[in-house]
């Protein structure tokens, strides 16, 4: 079995929508584009460098829209993009000129993916995919860059449905200008109790 590892940007009121650029996702009025840019540092190239390490990954389609047209031609920036396998969720594209490309259709598709032999399997931004995902209690982990600013406004990662969940924490470290990097790992149900007692 694989395990599905989501890699998310957000800001501390849990938005993901657009952190590259201003033109990156416009959708609903977003005028916050860019938001993460401001925040780069010594610290925070490195640790970014080990999360894009080549794996197998997994998206949704409108963040494989934008990097369709975005990677092939930074691959510079992130070593092994064009070679990885990238499988897209869509139920109205089913091709690609970029290489390397497989289109899923449903739940069932990415479960018998999950269910194969192979690499671990990366989603980044994808924010339905990733809520999809949380709802049928197919992540195995969450890597996080949580920013110190709020957005009001956006996308998140968290949405309606997301099942009850325990994570523990695997990894953190916190970059000189302020982002919390943290690695969490599915860690079964919630305990309830009573404080004090």
């Amino acid at each position: 079995m694989r395990r599905i590892i989501v890699l998310s940007f957000i800001s501390l009121d849990g938005v993901m929508q657009a952190p590259g650029g201003p033109e990156e996702d416009t959708s609903g009025g977003f005028k916050y584009g860019g938001w993460t840019v401001s925040y780069g540092d010594e610290v925070f190239e490195k640790i970014i460098q080990k999360e894009l390490e080549p794996a197998d990954l997994l998206l949704g389609r409108k963040t494989f829209d934008i990097w369709e047209s975005y990677w092939p031609e930074h691959a510079d920036y992130w070593p092994g993009i064009n070679e990885v396998t990238k499988y897209v969720l869509s139920t109205t594209v089913d091709s690609s000129n970029w290489e390397n490309c497989v289109f899923l259709k449903d739940l069932e598709d990415i479960k018998k993916l999950k269910n194969s032999e192979g690499s671990d399997i990366k989603v980044w931004g994808s924010s339905k995919l990733v809520q999809l995902l949380l709802k049928n209690d197919l992540v195995d982990e969450l890597w996080l860059k949580i920013y110190p600013l709020t957005l009001g406004e956006g996308k998140k990662l968290f949405g309606e449905g997301t099942i009850p969940a325990a994570f523990s924490v695997v990894e953190s470290t916190v970059t000189p200008s302020g982002v919390i990097f943290v690695n969490y790992k599915r860690a079964g149900d919630i305990v309830t109790g009573t404080v004090g007692v």
